[in-house]
């Protein structure tokens, strides 16, 4: 007689871990445990072999966990029982895991030395633990963010074939799984690292990840890194000139062809880590209409901010002969671009932006306009009222470690795993500002065959209430959607597709549409 499968929305109770969960549990744990002790200044020796060791074994018992885990189950997503464990449903184990990656942070950004790092010496503990592995790929010592490159890498692969294993009955999830593994892995960990072995006494390049663009890596334009490119050369000249292009050229024509899922579900670390390691917390995303009101005020607070510190920075060391462009010039190349931006938005987009989206807009493109009016005046020294470092300093501390570091990270088991995303990220906003107004992406809906389960809205890690456009049958298109899929992947009743096609009519009407009334649907949507 087979064994009883429960399908419900619900599940059973967690039952307790089989002998296979707890030995590979035990062998990962084991693996991290090495990491710990060395950072009691217990000496493994070789290092070579005990940091293998310790990343082997904690990658063995995540795909080993894995593979007993999900090997064996039905294909289709069930809820895993997540809201019955203490770990993924906001229990004390939760607040254990949220505390530990909290001070981990807090640690790695802060108080580098307590886990060994030297600036005038061999480091010692965790860090001279990983100094072999670095010198291997890129020549150098350690530092505590490659000990954190190595591990955000590791969680992401490990972590990622879980979700393989999870997904494996959906081609799509397969496949942006595969990527985020791929780019973390080589464009943003090993390139990096083997680049820096091009460093010479007569050749140096900045440590360039490939995969943060600009506003994430806000840090790419400042004077000291500006003058590494241009001393490096043709390859420095030609990292600058990307930089330059993969803000103005080559994001938008991905994201209009795309959606923000280009970068957010396929290329970004922080998005692979989300989607890998944090996938059993995605339903602890928060759905009220307040959340998404903060999420919606705070993100693009976030923008501004960026938008006025890099304008600040670059400005400041502009005006000298040493660059072909002029701090004046580069003001008001920032204010046309700006302009432009606002007029087109006003006068086509504006119907499709709420009132509090327009008023927002205004105010922050006043305030901008007005602080540059007032520098060219003379009225006021400085470009936007304190010093650029001073800036800079900020948003590194605020935005760049606390909000994207402790809280994006840190409180996955309590706000859910696109905390930072949703919240924070510069990146995500300017993405979803486009792909809000001008993309072909968006989910396509078939309202008439939704049965309101739920599981779209409870597995959207960005607290979107899915199930409502589907029971409407509208098309979803929200400047928060990473178009990750997994709403589609749930669906019982394929009730959501991703899509890329013409913008014409592809945000649709508020009203409610009842059924599967296509005709009533393209008289909406065609005349609004």
């Amino acid at each position: 007689m087979s064994e009883y499968v429960n399908m419900s929305v619900t599940g059973n109770s967690p039952e307790a871990l089989n002998v296979q969960q707890k030995l590979s549990s035990a062998l990962g744990l084991l693996g991290v445990s090495i990491m710990v002790l060395s950072g009691f200044d217990i000496q493994f020796q070789p290092k070579i072999v005990w940091v293998s060791l310790s990343l082997i074994m904690v990658f063995a018992g995540i795909f080993w966990y894995s593979k007993v885990s999900y090997g064996h189950m039905t294909e289709g997503i069930k809820n895993d029982r997540v809201y019955f464990k203490s770990l993924t449903n906001r229990g004390f184990w939760a607040y254990i895991l949220g505390l530990v990656l909290t001070g981990f942070y807090i640690v790695l950004y802060f108080y580098p030395s307590w886990i060994g790092l030297s600036s005038d010496g061999e480091n010692t503990g965790v860090v001279a633990l990983f100094d072999p592995l670095s010198k291997a790929i890129s020549g150098n010592a350690a530092s505590q963010w490659f000990v954190y490159g190595t591990l955000y890498t590791l969680a992401i692969v490990g972590f990622g074939v879980k979700f393989l294993w999870k997904y494996r009955h959906n081609r799509y999830q397969r496949l942006r799984t595969f990527s985020v593994m791929f780019f973390q892995l080589g464009f943003a960990f090993l390139i990096p690292e083997l680049m820096s072995r091009l460093n010479g006494d007569d050749f140096s390049l900045p440590y360039y990840n490939f995969v943060n663009i600009w506003p994430l890596n806000y840090y790419n334009f400042e004077q000291y890194r500006v003058d590494q490119y241009i001393n490096a050369g043709n390859v420095g000249i030609g990292l600058l000139i990307f930089g330059v292009l993969s803000i103005l050229i080559i994001t938008p024509i991905l994201t209009y062809k795309y959606g923000k899922r280009w970068y957010c579900s396929w290329v970004c670390g922080c998005g692979g880590l989300a989607e890998t390691a944090g996938d059993s917390f995605r339903h602890l995303s928060d759905k009220s209409q307040s959340s998404w009101k903060l999420e919606r005020w705070l993100v693009h607070t976030v923008v501004v901010f960026v938008v006025i510190m890099t304008t600040a920075v670059v400005y400041s060391y502009l005006n000298t002969d040493k660059y072909w462009l002029s701090g004046t010039a580069f003001l008001i190349s920032v204010a046309s671009l700006l302009t432009m931006i606002f007029t087109w938005t006003m006068l086509y987009k504006r119907e499709e932006l709420q009132n509090d989206a327009k008023y927002a807009a205004i105010g922050f493109f006043v305030v901008i306009l007005s602080l540059l009016g007032l520098h060219f005046s003379g009225l006021i020294d400085k470009v936007f009222l304190f010093e650029a470092e001073t800036l800079r300093s900020t948003y590194g501390f605020v935005i760049g470690a606390i909000f994207s570091g402790v809280v994006g990270v840190g409180f996955y088991p309590i706000f859910g795993n696109r905390v930072w995303c949703r919240f924070g990220c510069p990146m995500a906003a300017i993405l979803g500002f486009q792909q809000r107004l001008f993309s072909k992406f968006r989910i396509t809906t078939n309202g008439g065959q939704c049965i309101s389960c739920g599981n779209c809205t409870a597995y959207c890690e960005m607290g979107i209430d899915v199930r409502a456009y589907a029971q409407k049958g509208e098309n979803i298109v929200r400047s928060s959607c990473v178009g990750c899929g997994i709403c589609a992947s749930v669906c019982p009743r394929g009730v959501l597709k991703l899509e890329n096609d013409t913008p014409v009519g592809r945000i649709n009407s508020k009203e409610i549409l009842l059924g599967n009334d296509v005709d009533l649907m393209d008289l909406v949507n065609h005349n609004k």
